[in-house]
């Protein structure tokens, strides 16, 4: 493509209107544009971007014996009432209704959609196992939009689906996806890593992400010094390695502790670690009350609650309803007397004497021990912390933070029992239809690269990606002699089957420099002075200094660049 007279352009400052690295340099170089809160528009080399990821991803998801479709973003919302995920997705989901006062939803994920299609042709074993695709656009009222295209209300997505006729089928066409997605995020020139995951509001029996490695994740990644053991931390198992203690259980007394409602604060006046604390927090899971009861130095992990409880909202109770439940102010909330049901920590279950609230303003309970109240659930509902063992080899645990750009789910009946997806076995019995589900974020990956992929000059394309592996940049248009070879070099490796990006504008020397270098594309050939001598300069992106290459090899040189 000649720059002259087409559609290009960029910002010599950043946008301030953009809170992350990648929103800003795909905004300067001229690729993305915000039009509201979470809503972007692809300009025509971010366009380029994201349709060579795509083509990666169709090859590999062909290549997987998946086939195409297209289903419609405006959806019925009656199928996500029949699956059961309406009140789920609450208010994530755009709906509007039509002329007849019928509801339809803007989709945020196909699944049922690809139930029905999949019922047109199952009717026995012998119409299994299958796997289909789309390439899509979603949409989801996020509360939150932010990070450019990290965390928006509009987004490219590819969904694979997959239908078995039993468990052992629903493995196999699960690895097959999963093999898929690492050669995909290899070719994509990803730095990543494979966790387990929370199945979240799509259900199932497991779900695994592939995070892109960088340090404005949304997502925490809980990895193991010692083994291969990663996951995300809103599941990530906590380790109960605290021994029993051997203490003789006392009669628990009341002490007034005025104006000390944190733990810090009730250590400090008590004198006494943290970790002899049990704090009482107060929650309100779809619209019922729960205590949940965590050692002082801990924190809750909402998620594992939610799971507990297969709840599907969670949230901390208003100090208006502590104060009714606990008759206290908020800070002095304790298991001992409780009207709530209690759910208890692991880590508690091995305490002996310990402090909680009074639930009496100003005031604690010391030598609590579990005989004092009563639990209604005993689990593992704490967050893991660095530091902590691995829980699957005793190691060391370590954080990282990470950019979800695609996710494997076993489905398994969830959504063919819901929508009635059966087929006939060898036998002449009905039976559900096993289902995956397989999704990737493609514009969640376009700024995932670029967090991955920069410098202080801009983004640094993998080649696989880019949207012109090279640009040439001609110095002087009055130089017929420059202009002469730029044209040749262009057309021979048009012929190659390699466009360039061709940059004939009628600017200085600097300011094509710094545009490509902003831009990000991997190889630049300059046509400048050297031409006189026989020789054009070349440069990677990623280096700081340019060779000489004789203009008769130019060609030959940038193909062999761009295979390896």
């Amino acid at each position: 493509m000649k720059l002259k007279n087409s559609f290009f352009f960029t910002f010599r400052e950043a946008s301030k209107d953009e809170d992350s690295l990648s929103g800003r340099l795909l905004t300067q170089a001229g690729m993305i544009k915000k039009t509201s809160a979470g809503v972007y528009m692809y300009l025509p080399l971010g366009f380029k971007v994201l349709a060579n990821m795509n083509e990666i991803i169709r090859e590999e998801m062909v290549r997987a014996g998946s086939q195409e479709v297209l289903m419609p973003a405006l959806v019925n919302e009656d199928v996500y009432i029949a699956s059961g995920r309406r009140a789920g997705f609450g208010h994530d989901m755009f709906t509007l209704k039509d002329r007849f006062n019928k509801a339809y939803a803007l989709g945020p994920t196909h699944e049922e959609l690809f139930v029905m299609a999949a019922k047109m042709k199952i009717k026995s074993y012998k119409d299994l196992p299958f796997n289909i695709f789309q390439m899509q656009t979603k949409f989801r009222d996020e509360p939150r939009p932010r990070y450019g295209l990290i965390r928006v209300r509009e987004f490219e997505m590819k969904d694979a689906y997959s239908f078995d006729a039993d468990l052992a089928g629903l493995e196999i066409s699960y690895r097959k996806m999963y093999d898929a997605y690492v050669r995909i995020f290899d070719r994509m020139g990803f730095n990543y890593a494979i966790v387990r995951a929370d199945t979240g509001v799509m259900g199932g029996l497991l779900s695994e992400e592939f995070q892109a490695l960088t340090g404005i994740g949304e997502d925490t990644i809980v990895t193991c010094d010692s083994c291969k053991y990663s996951a995300n931390l809103e599941i990530a198992e906590c380790v109960n390695d605290e021994p029993v203690s051997n203490e003789k259980p006392l009669p628990f007394e009341e002490v007034a502790t005025p104006n000390a409602k944190t733990i810090q604060e009730v250590s400090d006046f008590l004198h006494l670690p943290s970790s002899k604390f049990v704090k009482t927090l107060i929650y309100k899971i779809d619209d019922k009350f729960y205590a949940l009861l965590l050692r002082g130095d801990r924190e809750v992990n909402e998620t594992k609650v939610k799971k507990l409880l297969g709840a599907l909202e969670i949230e901390l109770a208003t100090p208006e309803d502590v104060v009714r439940i606990t008759k206290a102010k908020v800070g002095f909330a304790g298991p001992v007397g409780l009207s709530i049901p209690v759910i208890m920590d692991n880590r508690v279950a091995n305490m002996k004497n310990f402090i909680v609230g009074a639930n009496k303003t100003d005031c604690h309970l010391k030598n609590v021990n579990l005989s004092d109240f009563k639990v209604f659930n005993t689990s593992d509902i704490s967050q893991i912390k660095e530091g902590d063992k691995c829980p699957q080899c005793g190691g060391t645990i370590k954080f990282s933070k990470g950019i979800e750009i695609g996710n494997t789910f076993k489905l398994g009946t969830k959504y063919s029992h819901a929508l009635g997806l059966q087929f006939l076995d060898k036998n002449g019995k009905l039976q559900d239809v096993e289902m995956g589900s397989y999704g990737i974020g493609v514009g969640r990956c376009l700024s995932a690269l670029v967090e991955q992929n920069h410098d202080e000059r801009g983004i640094i394309w993998p080649m696989s990606v880019a949207p012109y592996k090279v640009t040439l940049v001609l110095i002087n248009l009055k130089d017929e002699k420059q202009v002469s070879v730029a044209n040749q070099i262009y057309d021979e490796l048009m012929k190659k089957g390699i466009e360039p990006l061709f940059d004939d504008r009628d600017e200085r020397a600097g300011v094509k420099f710094n545009d490509c270098d902003l831009i990000g594309i991997p190889l630049r050939v300059t046509i400048g002075k050297g031409v006189t001598d026989g020789n054009v300069e070349f440069k990677h992106r990623k280096d700081e200094k340019a060779i000489e290459v004789p203009i008769k090899e130019i060609v030959d040189f940038i193909v062999n660049e761009c295979q390896k």
